[in-house]
């Protein structure tokens, strides 16, 4: 894997939040629900299928039961720690949850989008750490794959911080560069993780399950619910069978 495939697997899921940033620059009103669930419905089955076949067997194959289940718990548990430390308010929700806070509605929103795209990056990073350490069952096409995926469920993200930015008064430009910043993180956490990879070998099965877990505290706790709401939730059952199709396709035949 050459220095320009891990830059392009580490930046398409930050080019997925400045497309959905950029909706604030076109469109008028917000993205419409049909759009939005169908979104959500697709990346979450991208997601799952992804977390099962690019992360979880991985680590299995690669180091056993043990690291691969201490792992997913980890990943799970480091989320729900930053949900409970950290005021935020989820997609979807009006209510603010974590510890009390004098930040307005949308910064907390921004900051919960912001923190949970860390382990995002985080995913696709452990990914790239394991075609770099040419671990068989993952190949640069899986990594891809996760970092499309990803890509896909940052677009009504993105809009959905920059969009609200921009009710509150923002100028377009400025709600567009919020936006945009929250996914920064992404290819900063997976920087990290190569780096983490690369120097203690043996911890890989362990990050690749980690992810895993990270990824679906994401999609259990914000992507489904949010997906599950409202009019339309049936298009986000679309969405998720033919995400889930489409990363196991990637990650089985291509992969």
């Amino acid at each position: 894997m050459t220095v320009s495939d891990i830059l392009l697997v580490l930046l398409v899921p930050f080019v997925g939040t400045v497309l959905g940033s950029a909706f604030v620059l076109f469109m008028r009103n917000e993205i419409s629900a049909l759009l939005q669930k169908t979104l959500l419905g697709f990346a979450s089955g991208v997601m799952v299928a992804a977390s099962v076949w690019s992360l979880l067997i991985p680590s299995l194959e690669k180091g056993g039961i043990l690291p691969a289940s201490s792992g997913f718990l980890f990943g799970m548990a480091f989320l729900l720690l930053i949900d409970y430390i950290t005021p935020h308010l989820h997609l979807g929700n009006s209510q603010p949850e974590g510890p009390r806070s004098h930040l307005s509605k949308t910064a907390m929103l921004s900051f919960a989008v912001t923190i949970h795209n860390l382990p995002e990056g985080m995913a696709v990073g452990v990914v790239a750490a394991g075609v770099m350490q040419s671990v068989s069952e993952i190949s640069v096409a899986s990594a891809l794959a996760v970092a499309l995926g990803i890509a896909i469920q940052n677009i009504p993200e993105g809009a959905i911080i920059s969009m609200p930015m921009r009710a509150a008064g923002n100028s377009r430009r400025k709600s567009f560069f919020i936006g945009c910043l929250s996914g920064i993180v992404e290819p900063i956490g997976g920087i990290l993780v190569i780096l983490l990879a690369s120097t203690i070998t043996p911890a890989l099965p362990f990050l690749l399950a980690f992810a895993a877990g990270a990824m679906l505290y994401v999609v259990i706790e914000e992507l489904i619910p949010e997906a599950s709401q409202g009019s339309h939730s049936n298009m986000s059952t679309v969405g998720f069978a033919f995400g889930f199709v489409l990363m196991m396709i990637l990650d089985v035949v291509m992969g």
